[in-house]
């Protein structure tokens, strides 16, 4: 991938320097470039007096030597003149042009940066695994990378289903509603690293529904649909896709209605229509092996436990998912908002969700809970 697009994602491969770092012997103050022993008595009481034989700014690319006896006014970053031994800071100078006067005496290797003193040609200075951040594109850059080996993001599309979506902006008539579930899941897709090729919507027309799928899946690398594989009429991703999907009723609340399959190789996953149901089935089913399929170190949501600050009901033989507000201060998580799917109020403002496993009916304030934290990575 090209720099500019590598951060956050993982090297796929070690990174060899291809040259050094420096590559040249160079000042690390802007001063004057001298022989160590011609400054060697130079005081504010005795100073020494040296012509200034060169003038080397940054970017210089003659090559220079130094005369015993003279002094070259350098720069910060210039090429260091050979022979020259040391570099004498310009604040211990008068800053002369033509002759300069030196008040202070300078060690032999004083103020100067050594060619390869930070990286050596031929050393790896980047890992496999390693997630990719802006020091080391800064790293690539400075050694001359273009690009970097990477595991690149998935490319998934989003496909929204239902007769009764139209685009923001449309004026609504009676019994339609503005579309949400494919903005809300791209984000999603995007957050936890992913590549959005697209995101149709469709009616619940089964010819429509495979024109969009035509148009988009061979840019995927996963397609995901929301609504359409409930049990009533009318289920448009059901009806097309009964022979490469499988249609199961998950033991979770929310999101009971899941399919998973192939078309065409790619793997697809549909999932509710319900906003939230299509947010939480993301947050349980999809999210983590998207972001291990891209070699994350951390591909899972942070599960911590907490104290339940007040009493629950959840109902048997589901797994629920509830929103919750967790207090990292106190350790407390409170239930944020009522349990039903079309509740996305609630779930706009939850930073966690909060987990009750399907045995479980009632649950005590003061128990301890586990909580999955949005908040994190």
């Amino acid at each position: 991938m090209p720099l500019d697009d590598a951060l956050g994602l993982v090297l796929a491969d070690d990174v060899t320097a291809p040259l050094s770092l420096p590559g040249f012997d160079n000042s690390a103050m802007d001063g004057y470039a001298v022989l160590a022993e011609d400054v060697a008595g130079a005081s504010p009481q005795n100073p020494v007096h040296l012509p200034v034989a060169e003038d080397i700014p940054a970017g210089r690319t003659d090559r220079l030597v130094l005369k015993p006896g003279t002094a070259h006014r350098i720069m910060t970053g210039a090429p260091l003149p050979a022979r020259a031994t040391a570099v004498v800071p310009v604040e211990a100078t008068d800053g002369g042009t033509d002759t300069v006067v030196i008040r202070a005496a300078v060690e032999p290797g004083k103020h100067i940066r050594r060619a390869g003193e930070d990286v050596t040609a031929g050393t790896t200075v980047l890992r496999a695994g390693q997630v990719v951040t802006p020091p080391m594109l800064g790293l690539a850059a400075a050694l001359g990378l273009s690009t970097l080996p990477v595991v690149p993001r998935p490319r998934v599309l989003v496909m929204s289903t239902g007769s009764e979506l139209v685009a923001a902006g449309t004026p609504l008539r009676p019994g339609q509603i503005y579309e949400s579930n494919a903005v809300m899941l791209a984000a999603a897709i995007r957050d936890a690293g992913g590549h959005v090729v697209a995101t149709p919507m469709t009616g619940d027309d089964v010819h429509t529904f495979h024109s969009a799928l035509d148009r988009h899946t061979a840019d995927a690398d996963l397609i995901i649909t929301t609504g359409g594989v409930s049990a009533g009429a009318y289920e448009v991703v059901k009806d097309s896709l009964g022979d490469d999907v499988e249609f199961v009723k998950v033991a979770m609340q929310p999101g009971m209605p899941q399919g998973a399959g192939r078309l065409s190789g790619i793997p697809i996953i549909t999932l509710p229509g319900n906003p939230v149901s299509a947010l939480v089935s993301f947050e349980v089913f999809v999210r983590e092996p998207l972001r291990a399929a891209m070699r994350l170190p951390h591909p899972r949501r942070p599960r911590l436990t907490a104290v339940l600050a007040e009493d629950l009901t959840s109902p048997g033989g589901k797994r629920q998912f509830r929103r919750g507000r967790y207090d990292a201060e106190a350790g407390t998580v409170t239930s944020y908002g009522p349990p039903a799917s079309h509740h996305l109020r609630w779930l706009a403002s939850a930073n966690c969700l909060l987990e009750i496993d399907e045995d479980t009916t009632r649950i005590a304030a003061g128990t301890e809970v586990t909580i999955w934290d949005l908040s994190g990575c």
